[in-house]
C-alpha cells in the first residue's frame, strides 16, 4: 500500500463515514489470562465514545511506510489452504458473526503478546463502496466493495488519583481512579487495499515501536515472514557499511552517504510521489562508490548486504539514516548537528593526537552561558 490509499482507508474511521456497526474483543491480564469477552454495538454508542473508538482504530493506520506501517506479503499458499488465512476469511466474511471463529482468532493472538498492564484486544470489520476516480480526480459510481478487518492491541491503565477542582461546590477533591484505553501497541489491516482494490496476499501491520516487527504475531496471524524492523535495518546497514571499510570508514564517507540519501528522500518529499520511496542495491552501490568506497570495499558491503537483506531486495533510504539527524559520540562525548550543517564538523591528528573540529564562529554558549573562542 502507499501513502495515498492508506489516507484513503484512515479517513473511513469517522462516525459520519464508518460502516463499522460492532466491535468485538477481549479484556486479558498481563499473564495472559482473559478477563472478559464482550460484543458491543457501535451505533448504540455515544457520538464521543463512537469518536474515540474509530479514533484509536485509526491510530492503527498511522505513522511512516516502511517503519510503523509495515507491508506483509502472504504466501499463495497460506492464501489458498492456509488454516490462518482461513480464520481471517471466516471473520470478515461472517462480519464478525462468527463467534467461534473470533475466539480461536483472539485465542491465537494471545500467545504472541507481552504487556507490562492488562490489555485489549479488538476486532472489527468495515465495508467500504470504492468510488471510482478519472483522471479529473472526481468521485463516482461504487465499483468495488473492499470489505477489510482491522484489529489492534492496546494497553489499558489505571490512571492516577489527582486532585480536581468542583466548580459548582468550590471545593477541592480527590478525582476517581480509573481503567484508561492507551494507544494501540500492534495491530493490522486485512486485506491489503493495494491500487484500490482487495489484495487478498496482503496484509498492513502497525507497529508503534520501530525497533520490533512482532514476529511472534505475524507468523501466528498471517504464517508469513516478518520483514526487518525499520531500526534494526539501520543498525545492520551500519554495520555492515563499517566492517566494509574497517579502518577506511572515515567521518568524510559517512557525511556523503548521509548527504546522498538525505537528498534522494527530499527530492522524493517534494516530487509529490505517493509510493513510498525504495532503493536497489545497485543504487546504493552507486551511493557508497560516490561517497569514496573502493570496488573491493563495495564488494565487501555488497556481500554483506545479500547476507542481512537479500540480493534482490530494494530499502527505504530512510529506514538507512535518519535525515533528520546527524550526530558524532565518543565513550565520552555526544555532539547533535543540524544535518545541513553536517560540514562544520571534521577530523583531524594534531601532534598525534586525534580530534573531533566544529567549526564555530559566534553564538557559542557553554551551559547557557556566551563564551568567546581565545585566539
Amino acid at each position: 500500500m502507499n501513502q495515498k490509499e492508506v489516507s484513503e482507508i484512515r479517513r473511513r474511521f469517522r462516525p459520519d463515514y464508518s460502516n463499522i456497526t460492532k466491535v468485538t474483543g477481549v479484556y486479558v491480564s498481563d499473564t495472559g489470562e482473559i478477563l472478559s469477552r464482550f460484543t458491543q454495538s457501535v451505533g448504540m454508542m455515544l457520538d464521543d465514545e463512537k469518536e474515540k473508538l474509530l479514533g484509536i482504530l485509526k491510530r492503527t493506520l498511522s505513522g511512516g511506510l516502511g517503519k510503523n506501517l509495515l507491508d506483509l506479503s502472504i504466501p499463495t499458499q497460506e492464501v489458498a489452504q492456509g488454516p490462518s488465512l482461513a480464520l481471517l476469511s471466516k471473520l470478515r466474511d461472517s462480519q464478525l458473526e462468527d463467534t467461534e471463529a473470533a475466539q480461536a482468532f483472539f485465542d491465537q493472538v494471545i500467545p504472541t503478546v507481552t504487556m507490562e498492564t492488562n490489555y485489549l484486544i479488538l476486532l472489527c470489520c468495515d465495508a467500504y463502496d470504492v468510488p471510482h476516480r478519472g483522471r479529473d480526480g472526481l468521485g463516482g459510481d461504487s465499483e468495488e466493495v473492499y470489505r477489510y478487518l482491522i484489529s489492534c492491541v492496546c494497553p489499558v491503565k489505571l490512571t492516577k488519583s489527582n486532585l480536581s477542582f468542583q466548580v459548582k461546590e468550590g471545593e477541592f477533591h480527590n478525582s476517581k481512579t480509573d481503567w484508561v484505553v492507551g494507544a494501540p501497541e500492534l495491530g493490522f489491516l486485512y486485506p491489503a487495499f493495494d491500487s484500490r482494490a482487495t489484495n487478498l496476499y496482503g496484509a498492513l501491520l502497525y507497529s508503534r515501536s520501530i525497533a520490533d516487527n512482532h514476529e511472534d504475531f505475524i507468523r501466528a496471524v498471517f504464517n508469513a515472514e516478518p520483514p526487518m524492523a525499520a531500526a534494526e535495518q539501520r543498525e545492520t546497514f551500519q554495520s555492515i557499511l563499517g566492517s566494509s571499510l574497517e579502518k577506511d570508514c572515515s567521518l568524510e564517507v559517512v557525511k556523503s552517504v548521509h548527504a546522498q540519501l538525505s537528498d534522494m528522500i527530499e527530492e522524493h518529499k517534494q516530487s509529490g510521489e505517493k509510493e513510498t520511496l525504495v532503493i536497489s542495491k545497485p543504487e546504493v552501490n552507486h551511493v557508497l562508490k560516490s561517497s569514496g568506497l573502493s570496488e573491493s570495499q563495495v564488494a565487501a558491503f555488497d556481500a554483506g548486504f545479500d547476507e542481512a537483506f537479500g540480493a534482490h531486495t530494494d530499502v527505504s533510504p530512510a529506514n538507512l539514516m535518519d535525515p533528520r539527524r546527524f550526530e558524532v559520540q565518543t565513550p565520552d562525548v555526544k555532539i547533535h548537528v543540524a544535518p545541513d550543517k553536517r560540514d562544520l564538523v571534521e577530523t583531524r591528528v594534531l601532534g598525534g593526537a586525534k580530534y573531533i573540529l566544529i567549526r564555530a564562529e559566534e553564538g557559542v554558549e557553554v551551559n547557557g552561558v556566551p563564551v568567546e573562542i581565545q585566539g
